[in-house]
């Protein structure tokens, strides 16, 4: 059986299976191409992914519906040079834990997720205290700034504003204030949250700020920035997945895939996305999204597999890039007794001393919760970045999705 993959039934067809996907139907209208349709205003919330004991279509008891506030201030960002977009921020809560109108948004479908954890009792929590005020800009001086990384953001624009200016990285209006300093973004924008075409918006245009300043701020290639120039691209395109056909759409949908996003995805959105690197190293630290050795299948050095992560996407061929997507879903490589071996093996191929990565939520790593719901009752706990694996990796991904926590945090580690 391949890891991270579940048989969700038996007896009914089509079913897909990837490294890391649970097994899912193509339902009918995941097979009807979103492109064409009207885009709707956002309703000041988001959805939540269900919880186990949901209903198949996905709805939630009416009583364990969190309540939605309408009145709820919106912070607006100016325009992003050549896109035509604007970016906003909805000031609510945690967006993750609101329905609008009480209601599933129009095109919504619930990702379904049984994901193995792990709770070892020699992996050390990094912790990173809050900061009780916007903590000062980066100072500007000769030669390369600090150095920044941001986990999985998943459209939650919100929680990704709040976390930039706690590090001093942007001003109160959302603008560059950190000179010379040097982000990283670990990939993963859209899907599941609010907003991900407003965070996409966003780094473009804090990557035009922070190079004005003498700065940069970068982003790599997730997993779901190739599912959703995927659903764009190819929609209800049949591809070999090994276990049957699937298409990008069905996956984008059952994967967090908003309409919302869909409908303001502009062709300038995805050659940005397409033009990601996949892999990076900086200062010692090799940042990638997904933790997993299958990079090295596209390459023996960084250059290689970017070069090669490219020239697939140019190729424009679905079943390539389904491929692609499939490899970079697989995730759980570092842990375990087997976890610093695959982790040396990747820095002995592309230098750098440890593994910086998103992808696998903190509270997988750390068996605080068994799916992405959080079924054992309470919010997870999320302080900072988890060093595991010998301390040669660093997992990144706080699990905004799940009411956990967006993290922005400066390397070196103070460990």
């Amino acid at each position: 059986m391949v890891e991270g993959s579940m048989t969700q039934g038996a007896g009914q067809e089509p079913v897909v299976r990837t490294a890391t996907l649970r097994d899912f139907r193509v339902p009918p209208y995941a097979r009807v191409p979103v492109q064409g349709q009207a885009a709707e205003p956002p309703t000041g919330g988001s959805a939540v992914e269900p919880a186990e004991g949901t209903g198949a279509d996905g709805a939630v008891p009416e009583a364990d519906r969190p309540v939605h506030s309408p009145s709820a201030p919106t912070l607006h960002l100016g325009h992003v040079a050549g896109s035509g977009s604007s970016i906003v921020a909805v000031a609510t809560g945690h967006p993750g834990n609101a329905f609008p109108e009480s209601e599933m948004p129009e095109g919504y479908t619930p990702t379904e997720r049984d994901l193995p954890v792990i709770n070892r009792g020699d992996t050390v929590q990094v912790q990173v205290e809050p900061e009780a005020s916007p903590a000062p800009a980066p100072a500007a001086g000769d030669g390369p700034g600090p150095l920044y990384v941001v986990g999985d953001v998943h459209g939650y624009l919100d929680e990704l504003l709040a976390a930039l200016r706690e590090q001093g990285l942007i001003d109160a209006d959302g603008r560059w204030a950190a000179g010379n300093a040097r982000l990283w973004f670990l990939g993963d924008f859209t899907d599941r949250g609010p907003d991900g075409i407003g965070v996409i918006d966003l780094v473009m245009r804090l990557s035009a700020e922070a190079a004005a300043a003498g700065g940069y701020c970068k982003a790599l290639m997730g997993n779901h920035e190739l599912l959703l120039i995927g659903a764009k691209r190819f929609a209800d395109t049949p591809v070999n997945s090994g276990a049957g056909t699937a298409t990008f759409q069905a996956a984008w949908l059952l994967n967090g895939g908003q309409k919302y996003d869909m409908d303001r995805l502009q062709d300038v959105h995805l050659q940005w996305m397409s033009r990601l690197d996949a892999v990076v190293e900086e200062d010692g630290h090799l940042l990638m999204h997904s933790d997993t050795t299958a990079y090295l299948d596209y390459g023996d050095t960084i250059e290689d597999v970017n070069e090669t992560v490219h020239e697939i996407l140019t190729r424009n061929d679905a079943d390539e890039v389904w491929d692609l997507f499939r490899k970079f879903t697989k995730r759980f490589a570092f842990r375990d007794d087997a976890g610093p071996q695959a982790v040396q093996e990747l820095l002995g191929t592309y230098g750098g001393r440890r593994v910086v990565h998103g992808h696998s939520p903190i509270p997988y790593l750390l068996g605080q919760v068994g799916t992405e719901d959080g079924e054992s009752g309470s919010d997870p706990v999320v302080d900072g970045p988890h060093v595991y694996a010998d301390g040669l990796a660093i997992a990144m991904d706080g699990g905004v999705t799940m009411a956990g926590k967006l993290l922005v945090v400066q390397l070196p580690l103070q460990d």
